[in-house]
């Protein structure tokens, strides 16, 4: 259980840092390489939203894996979707480690790979 709660704190972090780049905040250098600087462009932000959601999902995904949020998808599925994300996170961790950006490469890395360990534990779990 303890997992759920890594893994919901975790996507709480990652959601609130996304939320601030798009609001247009220095932090760019934690993520997609660093390629866009400090700020990100409007149509990156823009774009950005998308990600954002799939954030929350995510973390909608992990609660009721753990069931702390009820299901508003089947069980099955929803075990499913957290290995969907253990994958996604896994391979996030992997692209994270080769970035150019030193602040996402040791920030960023280790989260993910918190992430893809508190998913694949609470999918086994359910």
């Amino acid at each position: 259980m303890v997992q759920v709660y890594i893994g919901a704190v975790l996507l709480g972090v990652v959601i609130v840092m996304s939320v601030l780049l798009i609001c247009g905040l220095p932090l760019g250098e934690f993520s997609m390489g660093g390629r866009f600087g400090k700020v990100w462009p409007p149509k990156v932000r823009v774009i950005a939203i998308s990600q954002l959601l799939t954030q929350c999902f995510a973390l909608y995904i992990i609660l009721a894996g753990g069931a702390i949020l009820p299901y508003f998808i089947n069980l099955t599925v929803t075990r499913v979707i957290c290995y969907v994300f253990a994958a996604f996170f896994l391979g996030n961790t992997i692209m994270n480690a080769i970035s150019p950006s030193k602040k996402e490469k040791f920030v960023m890395t280790p989260m993910s790979l918190a992430a893809f360990v508190c998913f694949l534990i609470t999918a086994i779990l359910m």
